[in-house]
């Protein structure tokens, strides 16, 4: 009985999809409406698809911008700073303009206003390995002197910079740098001659045929996986205005030695550098008389954290119109690291003037960053 009626039900359903079949068969033959294409009227613009992600500043070039502030605290008669500043704010523009050459702007903003501490284009694929930059730059004179204020080591410059080559914008002035670098399998050395319009705080162009001319020479090795040599020699040469037909040349020569263990790169470093700088400038109406002056420093530098840097600098430099004038100086410094975008750094500086003036200063620096700033000279 049970089976009768699982057969009648069966036949039923059946009969139910057979006569279901044309109605499918119809459904799925029958195509789709077609969907008219889209219109766009004459008076409607068209609409741009989006740019993707970051490809608005393929053309845009890199920007920072670097703040120095400085807190001076103490007694010197001969330093006449404010007991906060921001001395410098250094905007820094860096783009790559065609496979051929590549632009650098920084230009500082301070107390004073802005200017363009440095703005030029760099070519690098110049016919026999040469490299030539044109435009303002700091001229390649020692070390000091091509450093910004925010990569130095420590708060303030040298006593020989600030007497002998031109104090904090030093010798930086319009020009042309043509530079070759020479290497072996354990030396490099790198040739630079510069040439600019004399119109600095060292010298000064009476008129347009007489230039500010630089050469140096640098050598660079590696002693050990740890530890390398760096030894230049510059000489700078140009007219200035004590008298119409009177020149100064300076003459340079700077070592630096670097320890830096591989394994332990980011806890511990040492430096050492010295720079010694001759001037000779004339001084009388007569061609020939000269007055002479020499200046030095010796730094050392150790990193004895993986944030913190200890460090400490004597100077010793006369003046540039009269040599015997002897000024001397000694600093400490111990500067911080929160991260790579700021630094924070405390100077004792003791400072004997050749009038017999001292003074003690203690220094207080903040540098904080924001953006990509690419690095400057090594």
């Amino acid at each position: 009985m049970i089976r009768n009626r699982f057969s009648k039900w069966k036949s039923a359903a059946s009969v139910a999809a057979i006569l279901s079949l044309p109605v499918l068969a119809q459904a799925q033959t029958t195509p789709p409406p077609a969907t008219p294409p889209p219109t766009t009227p004459a008076d409607q613009p068209v609409v741009q698809q989006p740019v993707p992600a970051g490809g608005g500043r393929v053309f845009n070039p890199d920007m920072s911008v670097i703040a120095n502030f400085l807190a001076t605290g103490g007694k010197n008669p001969k330093n006449t700073a404010p007991s906060m500043q921001l001395t410098e704010a250094e905007i820094g523009l860096q783009a790559v303009v065609d496979p051929y050459a590549r632009a650098d702007f920084f230009i500082s903003v301070g107390p004073e206003g802005a200017s363009v501490e440095e703005g030029y284009i760099t070519f690098t694929t110049l016919p026999a390995g040469l490299l030539m930059k044109v435009g303002k730059m700091r001229a390649q004179f020692g070390k000091v002197n091509a450093q910004h204020t925010h990569s130095l080591p420590y708060a303030d410059r040298p006593i020989v910079t600030e007497n002998l080559v031109g104090g904090e914008d030093g010798l930086s002035d319009a020009g042309i740098s043509v530079s070759k670098l020479f290497a072996t399998r354990a030396l490099y050395v790198e040739a630079i001659g510069e040439a600019y319009g004399g119109q600095n705080n060292v010298f000064q162009a009476p008129e347009r045929s007489k230039l500010n001319l630089v050469g140096r020479v640098r050598a660079y090795r590696d002693l050990t996986e740890g530890t390398n040599l760096d030894v230049g020699a510059s000489i700078a040469h140009g007219p200035t205005d004590v008298g119409p037909d009177n020149n100064k040349t300076l003459y340079g020569i700077d070592a630096t030695f670097r320890y830096r263990p591989l394994r332990r790169a980011i806890y511990k470093r040492f430096q050492a550098r010295t720079e010694m700088i001759w001037s000779t400038q004339d001084v009388g109406p007569v061609r020939g008389v000269q007055e002479s002056a020499f200046g030095a420093y010796g730094l050392a530098e150790y990193q004895f954290a993986r944030r913190w840097y200890a460090g400490a600098r004597v100077d010793r430099s006369g003046h540039t119109l009269d040599g015997a004038l002897k000024d001397s100086g000694i600093s400490g410094f111990l500067t911080f690291w929160p991260s790579e975008f700021s630094e924070i750094r405390g100077q004792f500086r003791h400072t004997s003037y050749a009038d017999g003036v001292r003074g003690n200063e203690v220094l207080v620096q903040f540098n904080f960053s924001i953006g990509a700033h690419g690095a400057h000279v090594f």
